[in-house]
């Protein structure tokens, strides 16, 4: 996996939701998670021991509009291409609708959404050496996807999210993307990685991107009224200096302009 060596990565991310068990079946049996503690008003789940995603009961909440700032959609990065086709097969036996895939260049990706309308991206990368290049920056585009290809690699059947899946980046709908770019090279300190037509990818250690940032659906959003579905929180995963950096300058936890929350751990050794 690309991004498990980088100074800064996703750890979990945490969604308010309504009906939490409807949301956690959906994540257990179509994206294969498992449980990891909690249960009735939280759940975490995850893969291989390690937390993912974080549920939190709200039925008071205000239902997010999709026009606001907030979640576009989290990614979960699978370990290979053969545990991408064992999934496609699996969503495609259990009628699971999705809402598109795409070839990015330097990674596979299928889309779809959870029950309560969360963007949720499941992909695999392409070797970071394959990863095209122009004018300095890691090109990344939207083309077709061979989805036959993508199931014929699946060595055998789908049995559940594989040790080692992660998530390998959040992309958010924000407001503004030069204010967006702002927070995450100047407050944060990560990496422009490249721009597309109404979005921009920053990203930590050379990975072709930990976040995305875009107006498609969300231009001249404002801060998000709390409490509201959706998006909560996104973990930060840092290494020692990264932590130390991430805490000095911004604290534990922080909000970009639309009132994302972060929050920063510092890695296992």
């Amino acid at each position: 996996m690309s991004t498990a060596s980088a100074p800064v990565e996703i750890g979990r991310v945490a969604l308010t939701v309504h009906d939490i068990d409807a949301v956690s079946a959906f994540y257990r049996t179509v994206i294969g998670l498992e449980p990891i503690a909690g249960g009735g008003n939280t759940q975490t789940l995850g893969a291989g021991g390690r937390a993912l995603l974080e549920l939190r009961a709200d039925p008071a909440a205000r239902a997010s509009s999709p026009r606001e700032a907030g979640l576009f959609h989290t990614a979960f990065l699978m370990p290979s291409r053969d545990h991408l086709g064992r999934w496609l097969r699996h969503v495609a036996e259990a009628r699971v609708p999705l809402q598109g895939a795409s070839d990015h260049l330097v990674s596979e990706a299928i889309y779809l959404a959870d029950p309560e309308g969360n963007g949720i991206e499941v992909y695999v990368d392409r070797a970071r050496a394959d990863w095209p290049r122009e004018g300095g920056k890691i090109k990344m585009t939207t083309d077709p996807i061979d989805l036959n290809s993508v199931a014929a690699s699946a060595t055998q059947p789908w049995s559940g999210a594989p040790d080692g899946m992660v998530v390998g980046h959040v992309h958010l709908q924000v407001g503004n993307v030069s204010e967006a770019e702002a927070f995450f090279t100047g407050d944060m300190g990560l990496d422009l990685v490249t721009h597309y037509p109404g979005a921009a990818f920053f990203s930590s250690g050379g990975y072709h991107h930990h976040f995305g940032a875009n107006v498609w659906h969300s231009r001249g959003a404002g801060v998000r009224a709390q409490p509201a579905t959706g998006l909560s929180d996104v973990e930060l995963l840092a290494d020692t200096a990264e932590y130390d950096r991430l805490s000095a300058g911004l604290g534990r936890g922080f909000s970009d302009p639309w009132g994302t929350s972060f929050t920063v751990t510092r890695k296992a050794l």
